[in-house]
């Protein structure tokens, strides 16, 4: 009876034992996850005697804390990236309002001919329209970004779209002394899209390799398997890979693409449209040669 007694109290005691372990446990892994919660630490949090219940539980609080982690990055990210686009919609505002002032001060000045005058104002004029079309592009972005801008899907012909870009472009290919080559390939099929949003983003695209480009322009229309593409390739000197990787970022200020002729929106409007009608736009640099792919699902 007395060694039935011992050996109940032996027992007794171990599982008290491993009891108290457990709950010390818990109250240490309860106050590291609040120290990881305060300071952001990684370590992952441990039971010195778990068991399964106890093992679960902290798998499951081990998962929270990665969430909270990834959270975090997720936010100092995108409070980064606001406060590049901040400071780059400054420079963007703030360069031709500093010119319209400065040209509004020489206008005050004495002895000016007519005709002095009359090439301050269209400076002016020039830089305020330049200031205008940022503030619209701005403004059209966040409404496509935000779903906002209505687009009326319908089956659109592609081919006509584009070639009535070229055809309204002419006179810019023309002073801009491109060598053109046009491939449009007969017979494709309509894809659904918005045709006000096709004919954007054909003209930005247009405008981008006009402002951009060096010696010829390449512009292809044509299938590959259930995707109809069409590519803009020009030659961008000094532009790299990882120029193409960013092209399509809002504000985009590589110096390389900021040349003070663009607000470098265009891109953007091109990649959101498309994505808002369900297609894709991809950008890639080859050996010296700039390359923009809008895939056209059918």
């Amino acid at each position: 009876m007395i060694p039935a007694l011992i050996l109940l109290a032996l027992a007794c005691a171990v599982l008290i034992g491993r009891q108290l372990t457990l709950e010390q446990g818990l109250h240490n892994a309860a106050r590291r996850m609040r120290e990881q919660l305060a300071d952001e630490t990684t370590a992952r949090l441990s039971l010195p005697c778990p068991s399964a219940g106890a093992e679960e539980l902290l798998s499951c609080l081990n998962q929270l804390l990665e969430l909270r982690q990834e959270e975090r990055a997720r936010y100092r990210r995108k409070e980064q990236e606001l406060r590049r686009q901040i400071a780059n919609v400054s420079h963007d505002l703030r360069t031709p309002l500093t010119s319209i002032l400065g040209y509004l001060q020489l206008l005050e000045g004495d002895g000016l001919s007519p005709e002095r005058k009359a090439e301050y104002l269209a400076v002016i004029e020039g830089r305020a329209r330049t200031l205008q079309t940022f503030i619209a592009a701005f403004y059209d972005l966040s409404r496509i970004e935000g779903g906002e801008l209505p687009l009326e899907r319908e089956q659109v012909d592609l081919r006509r779209a584009l070639s009535d870009q070229l055809a309204a472009s002419y006179g810019q290919i023309e002073e801009a002394g491109l060598d053109m080559e046009v491939e449009l390939a007969d017979g494709l099929p309509p894809v659904w899209a918005d045709s006000g949003a096709v004919a954007r983003i054909f003209s930005n695209l247009l405008t981008n390799a006009l402002r951009h480009g060096k010696d010829a322009l390449s512009v292809r229309l044509y299938r590959a398997g259930n995707v109809i593409v069409s590519a803009f390739s020009n030659r961008a000197e000094g532009l790299t890979a990882e120029d193409a990787a960013h092209v399509f970022e809002r504000f985009y200020t590589a110096d390389k693409m900021r040349t003070g002729q663009s607000t470098g929106l265009g891109l953007a409007i091109v990649k959101a449209l498309a994505e808002r009608m369900g297609h894709t736009a991809a950008a890639r640099w080859e050996d010296g040669v700039f390359t923009i792919e809008v895939r056209w699902v059918i």
